[in-house]
């Protein structure tokens, strides 16, 4: 695997370790001897490729978590399953292990590292600050020394458009200029020309069309000298920070001495560069009462695939935001998965503010910002939100974040992949004669027995089709709960003779019947089926484990965490769950209001539709006084007292729950 190749996968074809197995024996007892000091630790394939980079206060203590698994993500069984041996580099201290874990990530790109969906470079915007003039350009380019970067940014288009507002407001030259390169290419020859640099090009230069037209200060012909120009580097590098009130202020004295100095016509053209700074201000939504200048990150999650979307605020304005999609989702905690972002993404820009917003807790977040803290050279804090400005911010940067991941989905067609992928790896897992196309699962809803109810989901295609849902009202007389016998009804219902042309269901059987449950609810289904004669493939879903249970095999199909057959199957389990439980509390509450009133003596249909549409629900009329029901008009006041008595009663001695 090359440090770039993102298309590997990992052979997951074994079965699930055990600390017992020898090959994890071994590498336990490798583990044993790693030195107890910080650093970081890599996990590799039998073919000798790192799949894993972490780092570790003490590495001994760390590793052995993984070959216990000890550690409880997700995805450590599943990477363990293939390691077959590791490395280690010891450091001096926690703040080096994690600069030396990025690095090594940037390196490997490790399957199971959090990292960018696409291996795409983003663009930034650089500032070549080790040349005598800098220059300003746009640029993919691995970042070099000497160079300054503000990014990255995820539209190109606005990148290049931020170039060509800051150079109205401020000349500079741009990296793409042939006479700015030859002028660089001069001074660089002749360093000792450097102080004298404006007179020298003044008589070996010649002016460029940008310096005509006042987007180029005149570096080509000696129109400006290095102190000059290190002046509008400076402003420059304001304004791609977010301190455009600096810029302002310097631009109106500078107005101001022009004046004074009757150079009017430089003057306006002052003026006119603060209208322009101003121009972009107005069209920047302000979202902070102060002028406090932070990063906001929002995060959405699928599965397997997730979106980060961050807000630069500077001066309590947004000035900019970017959205990356990631290559993990909710097969990680949402604390790597921010982290690993936050590595990734600070690695790569100069633009670090004072404060950092996160949607998680974060372990590391003093760490971390020790080491931003150290690139930006001030102090920096990552911290999460809890409530005020900042907190909105954040859920309006998560927002973006499930919006930029929804149209990434679309625009590549990741759903419909992921969907094929689950459909033909459930045909492999459960033996069946072709991809589930058609999946219906039940569910079972009741309270001790009473108001027992089922539901029937169907997925089309992988997707859920509603218009094929359906409700059923068990009818077998129950004192308790019997999913046994509840499942066996619905399917007979479903399923019998007279029902299998009855235009509210489909004609066609299903490809694959799912029943919400272990052994007892698939024992139920498969006894029902073979009355009815049928032959359907059929299998129960554990709630706890998320184990298949199948009728050919005592031991339940285990399918691969994070994989799009779990993600499809756990999705079919719960859209059933919610559409039977929500059914069951419906008639639950609709029984309560019934029964309450129509015991109070007194109280008919007229009087209890007025008590109703007086106070709007059960809940209020709960809360009510007596005195207060007796405000409903045609209600007499002995009536109210029983009423709000029997409510009493009956709230005193209700056990019920959902």
């Amino acid at each position: 695997m090359s440090a770039r190749d993102l298309s590997y996968v990992p052979d997951l074809s074994g079965s699930t370790p055990r600390p017992e197995d020898e090959g994890l024996a071994s590498i336990a007892e490798q583990v044993a001897e790693v030195p107890t000091e910080p650093g970081c630790y890599l996990w590799k394939d039998g073919n000798d490729e790192v799949v894993y980079v972490g780092k570790a206060k003490s590495l001994r203590a760390r590793m052995r978590q993984y070959v216990t698994l000890q550690d409880d993500r997700d995805k450590i069984p599943l990477m363990m399953q293939v390691v077959r041996g590791f490395d280690y580099v010891v450091v001096g201290s926690e703040h080096e292990a994690l600069v030396l874990e990025r690095n090594l990530i940037e390196q490997y790109r490790p399957y199971f590292n959090v990292d960018y969906k696409d291996d795409k470079s983003y663009p930034f915007i650089a500032i070549t600050e080790s040349d005598a003039y800098p220059a300003i350009k746009y640029t993919r380019e691995r970042h070099r020394k000497g160079t300054r970067y503000f990014g990255p940014y995820t539209d190109a288009r606005a990148a290049r458009e931020t170039i060509a507002q800051l150079r109205k407001v401020v000349p500079i030259c741009i990296g793409t200029c042939a006479e700015w390169k030859r002028a660089r290419r001069y001074l660089a020859a002749h360093p000792d020309d450097v102080s004298v640099a404006n007179l020298v090009l003044a008589e070996r230069g010649r002016p460029c069309f940008d310096s005509h037209v006042g987007l180029g200060p005149g570096v080509c012909c000696g129109a400006i000298s290095t102190a000059d120009y290190g002046r509008n580097v400076r402003q420059v590098e304001q304004f791609l920070e977010g301190r455009r009130s600096a810029i302002i202020d310097d631009l109106r004295a500078q107005m101001t001495e022009a004046a004074a100095a009757l150079e009017f016509e430089r003057a306006g053209r002052i003026k006119h560069r603060i209208e322009v700074l101003e121009g972009l201000d107005d069209r920047q939504q302000v979202v902070l009462s102060s002028a406090a200048s932070l990063d906001a990150i929002g995060l959405y999650r699928e599965e397997t695939i997730s979106a980060a979307c961050v807000f630069v605020v500077r001066e309590g304005r947004v000035v900019r935001s970017a959205e990356f999609t990631l290559n993990k989702g909710a097969d990680v905690s949402e604390e790597e998965l921010v982290e690993g972002f936050l590595k990734r993404y600070y690695d790569e820009t100069s633009d670090i503010p004072a404060e950092i917003c996160v949607p998680c807790d974060l372990g590391d977040a003093r760490l971390l910002g020790e080491w931003l803290a150290g690139k930006r050279g001030r102090v920096c804090h990552v911290r999460r939100p809890q409530r005020g400005e900042r907190r909105r911010l954040l859920e309006m940067a998560q927002a973006n974040a499930r919006h930029a991941l929804n149209r990434y989905m679309v625009r590549t067609g990741y759903a419909d992949d992921r969907t094929n992928q689950a459909l033909l790896q459930l045909e492999s897992a459960l033996a069946l004669d072709g991809p589930p196309l058609r999946i219906e699962c039940f569910d079972v809803s009741t309270l001790h027995g009473a108001f027992t109810v089922a539901s029937m989901v169907v997925f089309t295609d992988g997707r859920p089709d509603k218009g094929q849902y359906r409700k059923f009202r068990i009818r077998t007389a129950l004192r308790e709960a019997n999913d046994f016998a509840s499942m066996q009804e619905v399917l007979g219902r479903r399923y019998g003779t007279r029902n299998t042309g009855d235009g509210r269901f489909a004609a066609a059987l299903p490809d694959l019947l799912v029943v919400d449950g272990g052994k007892p609810q698939l024992t139920a289904a498969m006894t029902q089926l073979a009355e009815l004669g049928l032959d359907i493939p059929v299998c129960g879903l554990a709630k706890s484990d998320e184990e298949l249970f199948v009728p050919w095999d005592d031991t339940p199909v285990v399918l691969p965490s994070g994989s799009p057959s779990l993600y499809l199957i756990k999705q079919v389990r719960d859209e059933s769950h919610r559409f039977a439980i929500t059914f069951h509390r419906e008639l639950r509450t609709k029984a309560q209001s019934a029964s309450v009133l129509d015991d109070v003596p007194g109280v008919g249909p007229k009087r209890k539709r007025a008590i109703m549409r007086h106070f709007g629900s059960m809940r209020r009329l709960k809360a009510a006084s007596a005195a207060q029901i007796a405000e409903v008009r045609g209600v007499p006041a002995a009536v109210a007292q029983m009423v709000w008595e029997t409510l009493r009663a009956e709230g005193a001695g209700d056990q019920g729950g959902a």
